[in-house]
């Protein structure tokens, strides 16, 4: 099995060198990924195949097919290099999921992880089977199902309707309707289906010790179609409380962002997310739990207002979606769009790299949602120093309010949000 690791538009050299992977590799990852639905156009939003090379683009996570697996990271700041570098770099990946995702990772499991070793995959596989397995060794959840049974005696009460229809010839047995506690609920069998699907696809020696021991541990459980799921009966209620987290990255593990497919003799499978999205739900949830307990609500890509109505016939076009909004009661407080990408350090360039477009986005919001507090949230990077929040303030027109950039260090906890302007708790 070929394994490369690349940074997001780093590119993967092909050929017959060295350093190289065969272009047969190259190939297949570039089908892999003209399948997948982040894919775009030929998969080019994925990689892109070249004529010497195959570049990565903004989304990351793993692509990999029959023979060879690429790892694509975000580029995140960290010191160190080669092996230590990208470890780090993967940890940081993973706490951005966790925090996307509201897991509730340990610091006891991080540790246990092979960072450096392991790619992300790996990694993601090992965090849910330690997981899982601490739990099921408290106990499986159990629910009363309703069973039905013909017995030589009364058990629970009489079907009358079954009794005397398919029995009236044969009374010796009796139609039972009953209540049974079983591990055989929905719940139970998503985390089957989880089990199943991770351990055709598991490498690490102990993550398959334990996909076997748990897939044993789960035999009685019925196995169910991942499509069949039935995600919305899988109830969590305070005598499973625990298994809430597990649910959710089963959901990722096994939801649409997550892909298998096959192309006649050539396989394949993908696990991505497009970081603008990721960073977007990490920042998001960052600022749900600064602000919990306040009379503030925070709205992912809510909003909803239209920049246009027609004077003809009221038709309202160019719905908005502003990446958070900040409220209380009707009253938009802060709106903050999240970019993934890296803000400019020249000193001649007063923009630092914000693009016209966002800028113009931004004052857009500002009359539509009538809100004066406006926020360009970036991704922190050396280049920028040690500072993490505001790095420029603007007054938008004459009477719209400021426009700040900010940036946000992946992964550390700063003192306060600089940027949070209602109000600045500590995170």
């Amino acid at each position: 099995m070929i394994r490369r690791t690349v940074l997001e538009w780093q590119s993967l050299p092909y050929g017959e060198g060295e350093d190289e992977i065969p272009e047969w590799a190259a190939d297949r990852l570039a089908a892999v990924a003209s399948r997948s639905p982040l894919g775009g156009a030929h998969g080019g939003r994925i990689v892109t195949l070249g004529r010497k090379a195959l570049r990565a683009g903004q989304v990351v996570g793993i692509l990999a097919a029959e023979g060879v697996e690429l790892e694509i990271l975000p580029k995140i700041d960290v010191p160190g290099q080669d092996g230590a570098a990208t470890g780090q770099i993967r940890e940081k990946l993973v706490h951005m999921l966790a925090v996307a995702l509201d897991l509730d990772i340990d610091g006891g499991r991080m540790t246990e992880l092979s960072w450096q070793r392991d790619h992300l995959l790996e990694i993601l596989i090992g965090l849910f089977t330690r997981k899982l397995a601490a739990a099921v060794r408290e106990g499986m959840p159990r629910h009363y199902l309703d069973q039905a049974d013909d017995l030589r005696a009364l058990f629970g009460r009489l079907d009358v309707g079954r009794q005397f229809s398919i029995h009236a010839a044969n009374p010796s047995r009796l139609a039972c309707r009953f209540d049974e506690l079983s591990t055989d609920i929905p719940l139970n069998q998503i985390m089957k289906a989880a089990v199943h699907k991770l351990r055709g696809l598991a490498r690490s020696p102990d993550n398959r010790r334990r996909l076997a021991e748990l897939e044993f541990t789960y035999a009685d459980v019925s196995s169910i179609p991942t499509r069949s799921l039935r995600w919305d009966a899988a109830r969590i209620d305070r005598t499973n409380a625990r298994w809430r987290h597990l649910l959710s990255l089963a959901r990722f593990l096994l939801g649409d962002r997550f892909q298998t497919s096959s192309m006649g003799a050539q396989a394949g499978f993908s696990l991505l997310f497009e970081m603008n999205t990721l960073f977007e739900e990490y920042v998001g949830q960052l600022v749900k739990r600064a602000l919990r307990g306040s009379d503030m609500t925070v709205h992912l890509q809510g909003g909803g207002l239209y920049c246009l109505e027609s004077l003809s016939d009221g038709r309202r076009t160019f719905q908005t979606r502003p990446d958070i909004l900040i409220k209380r009661g009707g009253a938009v407080l802060q709106i903050i769009d999240t970019k993934w990408k890296r803000i400019g350090t020249r000193i001649d360039d007063p923009k630092q790299g914000v693009s016209q477009s966002d800028v113009y986005q931004m004052m857009a919001y500002a009359k539509i949602y009538d809100c004066s507090n406006l926020t360009l949230l970036y991704p922190l990077h050396d280049a920028l120093g040690p500072v993490n929040g505001i790095i420029g303030r603007h007054r938008v027109g004459e009477r719209h309010g400021t426009l700040e950039m900010a940036t946000l260090a992946v992964g550390q906890s700063p003192d306060g949000y600089s940027w949070l302007r209602w109000p600045n708790p500590k995170p």
